[in-house]
């Protein structure tokens, strides 16, 4: 467990990478609510870029494949997703925007993710043109 980074992880890069060359910037594991990743201060956007086993994607099929240390692991796992639900709450509360990409998507599509993420971005920037009192 003392090996696994909490910044700065393949995906994060990969994705943060793709953002910049788009034109975007943004603060990468902010000190805001949660640790984000990625966030845009400017347009209150928070983006996490969760791993597919330590977040837990597609749990329900995924928790009877652990063999090891069951009970380590599923709990472990299951407490993330609700940190994660958690967070979310909170950050929506506070007027953030909330982006979750999982690291398969990542990984497979990640011109399309980053593309995506651009479109949000603009939108905030629109909105935010159209009422600058906010």
């Amino acid at each position: 467990m003392s090996r696994i980074k909490g910044k700065n992880t393949s995906i994060e890069v990969l994705l943060s990478k793709a953002l910049w060359h788009r034109g975007l910037r943004f603060r990468k594991n902010s000190k805001v609510y949660g640790h984000p990743d990625i966030a845009i201060k400017k347009y209150r956007i928070a983006i996490f870029c969760d791993g597919d086993f330590w977040h837990g994607y597609d749990w329900e099929n995924r928790e009877k494949n652990i063999k090891t240390n069951r009970d380590y692991w599923i709990p472990k796992i299951e407490r993330n997703i609700e940190k994660d639900t958690e967070v979310n709450f909170v950050l929506r509360n506070m007027g953030w925007t909330v982006i979750r990409v999982w690291e398969h998507e990542i990984r497979k599509d990640l011109p399309d993710t980053a593309d995506m993420i651009v479109r949000i971005v603009k939108e905030k920037q629109r909105l935010k043109d159209q009422h600058p009192e906010k």
